[in-house]
This record gives structure tokens, sequence and C-alpha cells, in this order.
């Protein structure tokens, strides 16, 4: 009431929007920890204790013979990168601000804008963790050449939009099955740390354990990185096509359940059962 509408162009409102989405990355980013530089260091241990648990598991349980002819250390950081983009996008964005959110009070903010901000705050954390991480590997260990840089990291997007779809669909459930969402996303992020396919190659396994793995799009973009990182990996089972496809669909419907919720949640969901 105290200020006056005025007309803008689609132009304008498009840079207002972006500016603010700008901002809502930065005090996400700044949401896990006061001082975002230590929240990035410690995403970067995370990262690097992964790929070493995984290095001596490999090492002791003598798997190094299945994995591909180069770098050994690489081919896990591969599997770990993309996994790790995977379950925190959809972590990212199933904790992002709802409708009832009191951030919704603000006159220009929406959940599309907050959804958007997650995303993007998980994916850059991801890569800023993953450039340093591949550069101390590189500089401190070995030389390690990447057959097809773009394509490897175009699987690295794949991998943070199809968390991302996922995390849609659980934030639309998440008003009217607070409980089932909570034990659902935990389930899954278990279940890819085997489903996700990065303890082994696509190409290795018969076809009645194949099923088993083949409907998880993570599944499907971990082993194209790898094949787009390594010059004599060929990938034979997977495709970039599906989890593209089905990413775009769990979007669609996670969009859908996420504009229902908003237009008829209410404080009381978020109150103590």
């Amino acid at each position: 009431m105290f200020e006056t509408n005025r007309a803008q162009s689609r132009s304008r409102g498009a840079l207002e929007m972006l500016e603010l989405i700008y901002h809502s990355i930065v005090r996400d980013i700044r949401k896990e920890h006061r001082h975002a530089v230590v929240g990035l260091l410690m995403n970067i241990m995370q990262t690097m204790v992964f790929a070493l648990a995984f290095y001596f598991m490999f090492s002791v349980l003598g798997l190094k013979g299945t994995a591909i002819r180069g770098d050994f250390m690489l081919y896990i950081m591969t599997g770990i990168f993309l996994f790790m983009t995977h379950i925190k996008s959809m972590g990212a964005v199933l904790r992002s601000e709802g409708p009832t959110s009191a951030m919704m009070k603000h006159a220009p903010m929406n959940t599309i804008v907050t959804i958007t901000a997650s995303a993007l705050s998980a994916l850059y954390i991801q890569v800023l963790s993953m450039a340093v991480v591949l550069y101390l590997y590189h500089a401190i260990m070995t030389p390690i050449t990447i057959y097809d840089p773009i394509g490897a990291m175009g699987m690295v997007i794949l991998a943070w939009f199809s968390g991302c779809a996922v995390g849609i669909v659980f934030l639309g459930l998440k008003p009217w099955l607070p409980g089932f969402v909570t034990i659902a996303s935990s389930i899954y992020s278990r279940a890819n740390m085997i489903a996700s396919g990065k303890m082994f190659v696509a190409n290795t396994l018969p076809s009645s354990v194949l099923a088993l793995f083949d409907w998880n799009p993570l599944f499907h973009a971990i082993d194209q990185a790898r094949g787009f990182t390594f010059i004599n990996y060929n990938p034979l089972f997977t495709s970039v096509s599906y989890p593209l496809m089905i990413s775009m669909i769990l979007v669609l419907i996670g969009l859908m359940l996420e504009f229902y919720a908003r237009r008829n949640a209410s404080a009381s969901h978020d109150a103590a059962r």
C-alpha cells in the first residue's frame, strides 16, 4: 500500500528475477556454515574421504582388476563425483523453502526461486569441490588426462539435473506425507550407494544383473561419464537420452505436485503430529 505499482517490461522482470535468484543462492550457500569457505572445505574433505575409502576398499578386496584400464583413482572419482552431485542436489531441493515458509511473506519471493537457488547452490559447491580435488590429484599425485572433458562435464550436469528432478517430486509430496518423504529420500540415498553403479561398469555385468540397475538414471550417467573420461571404454548398455527423459518427466510431475501444494498448503502442515 505504500509503493506505486510500476509497469515493467519482460526483460526487466527477468533481470529482477535473476537478481533475486542470485541473492537466494548466496543465502543458501552461507546457510550451511557461517563462513562459506569453511563450508566448501568441509565438502571437499567429504569428497576426498569418500574417494579414499573406496580406494582402500577396492585394494583390500582385490577388485582393482574389475576397473577400467587407466588411472584407477580417476575411475573411482568419476563415480564418487556424480553420486555426490546427484544426492546433494536432491537433498538441497528437498530442503528448499516451501510455500508456508516465512520467506514467502516477502512479495518477490516464490517457491520457484527457492528451488532454483537451492539447486544452483548445490551445483556450485559440487563443481568447485570436484575441480579442487582433481587439481590437487593432478598436481600432487600424478597427471591425469580426460578424453572428452566437455562430455564428462555434461554427465555431471545430467546427474545434477536428475537429482533435482527427484528432489522436486519429494518436495511436492512433503506437505502431505512428511514422514514418508523423509524415509523415502533416505532409502533412495542409501540405495544409490549400490544402485548408482559407481563400484563397477555396465559392460562387465551379465544381463540378469544389469536389469537390476538400468532403471536408475544415475547408473546411466556414471557409466556414460566413464565413457567420456577414458579413451578405451565404450558404454554399450547405457545411454544419455534415458536419464534425460526420465528427469524431464519427474520435473513435470514434481512441478505439478508443487503447484497443487502451493495452492492448498497451510501452516499447520509443519506442525508436529
